[in-house]
């Protein structure tokens, strides 16, 4: 188990999450900088100053408006911002999720909230969201919309996203920050962040507390 702990005061300090573009290896500028705990092995970042929730309305899976402030009050919630067509992370992060909120008791799985943003709203529709997640989770609510509007959304998270491009081979990519946000029931806010390497173990031994708005 691996754990950091965000200090807000050396937000400026030591270390960097970092873009990556989905299939194609390529890293880009500093999303955040954060100092970390010497010696501490969670998988969970604990922030000492919680994020508040995006202020985003999209469009959901079933062509509806989705204000994720208010759909997601009071409810324990984990976001992820991705895409489709990411040959790698994006459904290995969201499998991990899908195969550890299945160890849940049935009451649980139906209070948490797992929201997938797309960074490419123009090949991820609501039918092809929709389509997708349903050979994931189908609780799983899939947004999309304007990509300006997502953008911003994410940077309130200190994730950045690049519009989608073409790589060397000609292949759209969409660079993203790969990280998880935990909201708490309680508070609302984001106190907790998941990097790629948190494993369905990870996530299976902190979605109990999770959903009690506690800290693993």
């Amino acid at each position: 188990m691996r754990k950091k702990t965000f200090v807000a005061a050396a937000l400026l300090a030591v270390a960097t999450l970092t873009l990556s573009a989905c299939g194609s290896g390529d890293s880009g500028k500093p999303i955040a900088v954060v100092s970390e705990e010497a010696g501490a092995e969670k998988a969970a970042t604990v922030l000492d100053k919680p994020f508040e929730k995006p202020d985003l309305v999209l469009t959901d899976t079933q062509g509806k408006e989705y204000d994720f402030r208010a759909e997601t009050a009071g409810k324990p919630t984990l976001v992820y911002f991705g895409y489709t067509h990411c040959p790698d992370v994006c459904p290995l992060t969201m499998n991990n999720l899908a195969v550890a909120k299945k160890q849940l008791p049935q009451d649980q799985q139906d209070e948490l909230r797992v929201v997938f943003v797309t960074t490419d709203p123009e090949r991820d529709t609501s039918a092809a969201l929709g389509k997708w997640l349903k050979g994931i989770d189908s609780q799983v609510v899939g947004l999309t919309g304007d990509f300006d509007t997502i953008q911003a959304g994410a940077r309130t998270l200190g994730i950045s996203i690049n519009a989608p491009r073409k790589d060397d081979k000609g292949q759209v990519v969409s660079a993203h920050g790969t990280q998880v946000i935990a909201f708490s029931p309680k508070t609302d806010g984001g106190y907790l962040l998941y990097g790629e390497d948190a494993t369905v173990e990870d996530y299976t031994a902190d979605l109990p507390m999770i959903i009690k708005g506690e800290n693993p």
